[in-house]
């Protein structure tokens, strides 16, 4: 029997509402006109999209960029009927692959790039750009970023960094703390507790920029609970109760309450090894457009292709040949890639002379 044609609207919905595969729901709009039409005119996709990922109730307009189509419509409104369904047909396209993406695409390293530290003890040597590298050394220089002492435990540290797309789900996030191996009594520099944000640039950030402190500039859509710290040098996990969209591809990690103290000085530090996000990036597919304070952003759709997985030639972790963004990347490159180019100078002019005429032919 077909349930659809037979049963009233709200028993059909409330079966059709037990689907929560995004590609069941799929399957179910391809199975005749009538379960396609049910299906887009109750915004069944949209609804199973919002209820895996209520962030995404934020979206407030839709624009189409695939094959050339400029368009753009606002989420939820029409003008007449024609456009309604118009409407309606592109929100199930949309949010049918949304949905597709966010809970199919393959979990992937989402960190792009290291943005800032909060401070740096000894840069570039203690530099943040370590911490993209899941080594502990480097030829024989530690790998580690390192904060500024302070005599109170209580000062916080924050690293900032960009993912790989503006719309990310992100499932799990480690950290590594550092140990001083070559210190006495090899002390690690964990923190009390580590907390995560994430979130977008302040599109008002042009109009004050030099004005306000560098981690002002962004907007934080998420803030995740605050994770104990073990004083242990390995990869600590840290599992999201539940995935999480990051609307706008920034992540800020915070280090709360300091533990340990350099005997040197006397000074409690933060160092970090490796930072790793784990998560599906959305890059190929989608793009974050004008996000504002309150939360709400425009969603744009690059591709209707399937999410596609990474190049297999794109490696996990950060070769150290990767594109330099900016001086602070250049001075650490050579600071743990020192260029070793021996010149032998001749002992005199005569024996320069000498090898020149051995030369000649």
């Amino acid at each position: 029997m077909d349930f659809v044609e037979n049963l009233d609207t709200d028993m059909s919905l409330a079966i059709l509402y037990c689907l929560d595969d995004p590609s069941d729901l799929v399957r179910a709009s391809a199975v005749s006109r009538s379960w396609r039409d049910f299906v887009i005119k109750y915004s069944l996709s949209k609804n199973l999209c919002l209820k895996l990922f209520h962030q995404l109730t934020s979206v407030d307009r839709i624009i189409d960029a695939s094959n050339d189509m400029k368009e753009s419509f606002e989420a939820g409104s029409s003008s007449s009927l024609m456009d309604d369904t118009r409407v309606l047909e592109r929100e199930h396209r949309v949010y049918a692959l949304l949905a597709k993406g966010c809970t199919s695409s393959p979990i992937r390293s989402c960190i792009a790039d290291a943005i800032i530290a909060s401070s740096t003890d000894n840069f570039p040597a203690e530099s943040i750009l370590n911490t993209l590298d899941e080594r502990d050394r480097i030829g024989g220089t530690p790998s580690y970023w390192s904060s500024t002492g302070h005599h109170k435990t209580s000062v916080p540290e924050t690293l900032l960094y960009q993912l790989k797309g503006d719309l990310c789900v992100i499932t799990e996030l480690s950290v590594q703390p550092f140990q001083a191996y070559f210190q006495p009594g090899t002390p690690i520099y964990s923190s009390h507790y580590v907390r995560f944000r994430l979130g977008h640039l302040d599109n008002n950030e042009a109009e004050t920029a030099g004005k306000i402190p560098v981690e002002n500039k962004y907007v934080w859509t998420y803030t995740s609970q605050e994770f104990p710290m073990a004083q242990e040098n390995r990869l600590q996990n840290f599992k999201l109760p539940e995935p999480v969209i990051c609307i706008g591809g920034y992540m800020l990690v915070e280090f709360l309450g300091r533990v340990q103290t350099q005997e040197m000085d006397g000074l409690y530090y933060i160092c970090v090894s490796h930072v790793k996000v784990m998560g599906r990036s959305l890059a190929k597919s989608f793009q974050v457009v004008d996000p504002d304070e309150s939360g709400k952003f425009g969603l744009k759709v690059l591709s209707y292709s399937d999410p596609q997985e990474m190049d297999e030639n794109e490696e996990e972790g950060i070769s150290p040949f990767r594109p330099m963004r900016n001086l602070e990347q250049l001075l650490n490159f050579l600071h743990r890639h020192p260029l070793d180019v021996e010149y032998v100078w001749p002992e005199s002019d005569d024996e320069e002379e000498e090898a020149e005429s051995d030369g000649e032919v």
